[in-house]
């Protein structure tokens, strides 16, 4: 059974920090491109940031370059999104994808970033 557990997620301040994980299992992680992605009220889905299977390439959106950061552990086979200098404008729910080589997509659950004061 493929799972991915996002966890992380909470009430910040503007300008705090927040680190979330996505713990997968029932796949080959090392294999899997992965990605975040947000879905604000109202608003429809966003990309986030994207991380080759290897990790040696990541790609973000423009609104949160220079502020967040996405890394990988294959040997735990965790992603990580550490998020930085929060705005308000971040607050969303945050999920997890995989894609495996065969293009296979699998969505966590989600978890809710709230950016306040």
């Amino acid at each position: 059974q493929v799972q991915l557990v996002e966890s992380g997620g909470g009430l910040v301040q503007p300008g705090g920090s927040l680190r979330l994980s996505c713990a997968a299992s029932g796949i080959t992680f090392s294999s899997c491109v992965m990605r975040w992605y947000r879905q604000a009220p109202g608003k429809e889905g966003e990309l986030v940031a994207t991380i080759t299977s290897g990790g040696s390439t990541t790609t973000y959106v423009d609104s949160v370059k220079g502020r967040f950061t996405i890394s990988r552990e294959n040997a735990k086979n965790t992603v990580y999104l550490q998020m930085n200098s929060l705005k308000p404008e971040d607050t969303a729910v945050y999920y997890c994808n995989a894609v495996n080589p065969w293009g296979i997509t699998y969505w966590g659950q989600g978890t809710r970033v709230t950016v306040s004061s």
